[in-house]
């Protein structure tokens, strides 16, 4: 199948944004997660996203257990959290996620208090570049944390999600680096990349379980004001990013409508463009054109026009 550049309007309608939504079922507009009393548990959380979702869920009613390196930003989130829920419905464990150990004391603390997990949202990453012949520590220490450690704690808790009576998500934190693999840190890009493909395969192997009460899904943020792209330097906000809550809420409903693939737009970039530059890159491969193609300066304006034909068709 050709993926080349659409030279038509009728060609261009098969990349609509419709061809990449999952079917969408007649819902309640709650997810069977999202109820008062039930357990989220989030790494990352000190700050931007991971802080976000742990105040969103709490407006939710939801118990939280909040879990970060950095114990200033934890104590921070900690005091968002128990003015919405309380002291007693809120856990605040320092942990590393690069390390099995304290993983694992996570998940026994959680369980020992709450005896249940209903949202697990694993979201630590860090960004240190790393470039494809240079930094490798740097790039130790992202794969120790953006994949490794998303990969300690999808292993020490699914197991224990696995047996429990009511249903349960998983939201493992990727990013578009990871799909559209664009210059500039390739330790990060493939730290995502990979976990991409490791949270596919969690869902596949999810579904294909018979007494599986858990769902994965990939979670996948646009420019969101954090941590990682200057929130905490006290810079002023770029007008093209979205909010961490934005970013969440966005996240949360798409869980509610059973998505697996949740690729957040922003204010900058809209979701039919997105969709384009995915497509493109996967053109890279299918019709065998240069890496990177969609920054290769034979290939910028064929680009371009191929984003500007499929835009025109959805007007």
């Amino acid at each position: 199948m050709s993926l080349s550049i659409p030279n038509s309007r009728a060609q261009s309608r098969t990349r609509s944004s419709r061809a990449f939504e999952a079917p969408i079922t007649p819902l309640d507009g709650v997810h069977p997660v999202f109820h008062d009393g039930r357990v989220a548990v989030i790494t990352g959380a000190a700050c931007g996203i991971g802080q976000a979702a742990a105040v969103e869920l709490a407006k939710l009613g939801l118990k939280i257990a909040i879990a970060d390196v950095d114990e200033a930003g934890l104590a921070e989130t900690a005091k968002l959290v128990s003015d919405i829920i309380g002291q007693s419905n809120l856990l605040v464990i320092p942990t590393d996620v690069s390390k099995k150990e304290q993983v694992e004391n996570l998940r026994d603390k959680v369980y020992e208090a709450w005896a249940e997990v209903a949202v697990l949202v694993n979201n630590a990453g860090i960004g240190p570049i790393g470039k494809s012949w240079e930094g490798l520590d740097n790039w130790h220490k992202v794969f120790d944390v953006n994949v490794f450690g998303v990969l300690n704690v999808q292993q020490i808790f699914v197991s224990s999600m696995l047996p429990q009576e009511n249903p349960s998500v998983i939201i493992n934190t990727g990013s578009k680096q990871g799909i559209t693999n664009p210059p500039g840190n390739a330790a990060y890009n493939a730290s995502k990349a990979a976990v991409k493909s490791l949270t596919e395969s969690l869902s596949h192997e999810l579904r294909n379980l018979p007494y599986a009460n858990v769902t994965a899904h990939l979670f996948v943020p646009g420019w969101t004001w954090s941590g990682l792209t200057g929130s905490k330097t006290g810079a002023e906000r770029h007008p093209g990013t979205w909010t961490a809550s934005e970013t969440v809420l966005y996240m949360l409903d798409k869980v509610r409508r059973g998505q697996f693939y949740i690729i957040c737009p922003d204010n900058e970039t809209r979701t039919e463009v997105d969709q384009l530059r995915i497509m493109w890159a996967a053109g890279d491969v299918a019709e065998g054109r240069p890496a990177l193609s969609r920054w290769h300066k034979d290939y910028k304006s064929l680009f371009e026009e191929y984003v500007k034909d499929g835009l025109e068709s959805l007007d």
